[in-house]
């Protein structure tokens, strides 16, 4: 095509600021790519490949659960179909395909690849060694942990943006009441940049985060004795752990998660190998695989049989028989070396930080979230703050009309139109103008049968509340505490014992 052309007569879509109609301008090629492989990579950065270190979610996660949350899809209400889930999420807050987005609601539903899954789902959300099903076909809710992430965002403790299309408000971060990026982990691949990220122990994170909320100070050292490594939902046993400290000081570092196993006599005249856990993200069915075909090629000899007795319910359980007169010992050693019975997990903990992608060690990943729940719980305490003040001020002017009742529903009688009433109340009672107008907008029937003991008794409680919330948000001590409790609450609620090995 020629650089310039005359432009065409007829219809045109019209001059752009700053251009002559119809005019075809020439153009740095190599700047136009550059700029528009720049818009790109932010785009996949910020809204697609990294989690946000406070609430450890993509945007993605985020979305689901809060529209979840909107839709009341709480632990106590029933199930409903995951396809409704996806619709509502793709038409509201997350316009990038259906598929991307049940995908990203299987993860949160599944027991093996979150160490505390977020989505309670009910149907077949897929194996190690298999997919979900349709979304027609599977339901979901919240799960129970996942109502600590998302509860109190009502309360101003959030920031929310426009949507997509600038119709709807979405949280820009979930209040997210433990450390959900280390627990969960995470992993995606951004432009020049991925993340890799390994879950861990509820227990351990919140313990290593209320040592750090009372030790400003600590090194990672410190914080290592809560937090020896990583805890994955599937076992394993953790081998070559020099890498961790590594991964923990500058957020990048490797290991070895090898599959636990137990050597047992198989049959009342040979021995065997039976494999009881598998190293993350492994299924049995890629192991009994490999081993086939490590044993045709005739790299490991003294195999006579595989049995893949593994189901939903018992979890993994091949068993691996072996041939009279080989060592147990010596064939398993040659297995983890030429099978996924050992895998290496490399640690790259990179996430968003005050918006900028950031390579995390433990210490920093455990500040972020500690700093983001002072925040939360501050302005939470100055959200019911002010909610229980401005109930007090109505309580107040109604304990001035409920001594006289009659005389308020005389001069609401009396008075020509509302505003008439409302002058004459303010005058009468000594009212503010919102209260007056509180006591107009209240059916008569509510009036009449207001106590004045009741209205005491929540006079007194309102006060009690706005004194305790008034302490705490004067003592930055007491808001930590409040942040220790609160996490120490989940991790008493939610913990369980760990999974993972260390070597």
């Amino acid at each position: 095509m020629a650089a310039k052309t005359k432009a065409t007569k007829g219809k045109n879509s019209g001059p752009k600021p700053g251009e002559e109609p119809g005019k075809i301008v020439d153009i740095d090629v190599s700047s136009e790519m550059s700029d528009s492989f720049l818009e790109y990579a932010y785009s996949v950065i910020y809204s697609r490949a990294l989690p946000d270190a406070r609430d450890g979610l993509k945007p993605v996660h985020r979305r689901i659960l809060h529209q979840m949350s909107d839709m009341g899809l709480r632990p106590d209400r029933g199930h409903v179909k995951s396809a409704r889930v996806v619709g509502e999420v793709m038409g509201k807050l997350h316009p990038h395909g259906d598929v991307a987005i049940y995908d990203a609601l299987v993860r949160m539903a599944q027991n093996f690849s979150m160490r505390l899954p977020l989505i309670d789902g009910h149907g077949n959300f897929g194996s190690l060694d298999a997919g979900p099903a349709a979304m027609r076909y599977t339901e979901a809710r919240l799960a129970t942990a996942a109502m600590t992430m998302v509860a109190e965002a009502d309360e101003n403790t959030v920031d929310f943006g426009p949507n997509y299309d600038g119709q709807l408000a979405e949280p820009l971060v979930l209040p997210a009441a433990f450390p959900n990026l280390l627990v969960n982990g995470a992993t995606g691949i951004a432009v020049g940049m991925a993340t890799n990220m390994a879950p861990h122990n509820l227990g351990e994170v919140v313990a290593a985060t209320k040592y750090l909320i009372d030790n400003p100070k600590a090194t990672t050292k410190q914080l290592m004795k809560f937090v020896p490594g990583p805890d994955f939902p599937t076992g394993g046993s953790l081998v070559d752990i020099e890498g961790i400290a590594d991964a923990y000081e500058t957020g990048k570092g490797a290991f070895k998660i090898r599959a636990t196993v137990e050597i047992a006599k198989v049959t009342s005249r040979k021995q065997g190998i039976i494999v009881k856990e598998l190293p993350y993200n492994v299924g049995p069915e890629k192991i009994v695989e490999k081993i086939a075909e490590v044993v045709k090629n005739k790299k490991v000899q003294g195999i006579s049989d595989i049995v893949d007795l593994s189901d939903g319910k018992t979890g993994t359980n091949v068993v691996i028989e072996l041939k009279n007169g080989y060592e147990p010992e010596e064939i398993l050693e040659k297995l983890y070396k030429l099978t996924p019975m050992e895998q290496q997990f490399s640690i790259n903990a990179v996430a968003l930080v005050n918006g900028k992608p950031q390579q995390l060690g433990l210490k920093t990943l455990l500040q972020v979230f500690i700093d983001h729940r002072i925040e939360v719980v501050t302005r939470r305490s100055e959200f019911r703050k002010g909610k229980a003040e401005a109930r007090l001020l109505l309580v107040d002017g109604l304990l001035k009309a409920i001594i006289d009742i009659d005389k308020v529903i005389k001069i609401i009688r009396g008075s020509e139109d509302a505003a008439a009433a409302k002058d004459a109340l303010i005058k009468t009672f000594k009212l503010k103008d919102e209260q007056a107008t509180y006591i107009l907008d209240m059916p008569l029937r509510r009036l009449t049968k207001m106590s004045k003991l009741e209205l005491d008794t929540e006079q007194k409680e309102l006060k009690k509340t706005i004194a305790e919330l008034t302490a705490l948000l004067k003592s930055e001590d007491a808001i930590k505490a409040k942040v220790s409790e609160e996490v120490s609450e989940v991790g008493k609620n939610f913990g369980t014992p760990r999974r993972s090995k260390i070597a």
